[in-house]
């Protein structure tokens, strides 16, 4: 389980900032598992409470969240 992991950082989300839930090193991105440092983070979603490594895992998570079609 993804909260067990040492050094995870538990954050809620929002806009522009996010607030530490509980204290960690890292999160992990959404999408790709990735690990992302707390001071590399700059992507995320306040709506879907996810972390993104970069902008293509920030697209790729809308998309599947609100479909290709989304307009």
């Amino acid at each position: 389980m993804a909260a067990d992991i040492q050094g995870l950082a538990v954050l809620h989300y929002d806009t522009p900032h996010f607030d530490v839930v509980r204290p960690g090193q890292f999160v992990l991105c959404a999408v790709s598992g990735a690990r992302i440092d707390l001071d590399d983070l700059k992507y995320w979603s306040a709506e879907f409470q996810e972390a993104y490594r970069g902008p293509e895992e920030a697209t790729a998570s809308f998309l599947r969240h609100r479909g290709a079609a989304f307009r």
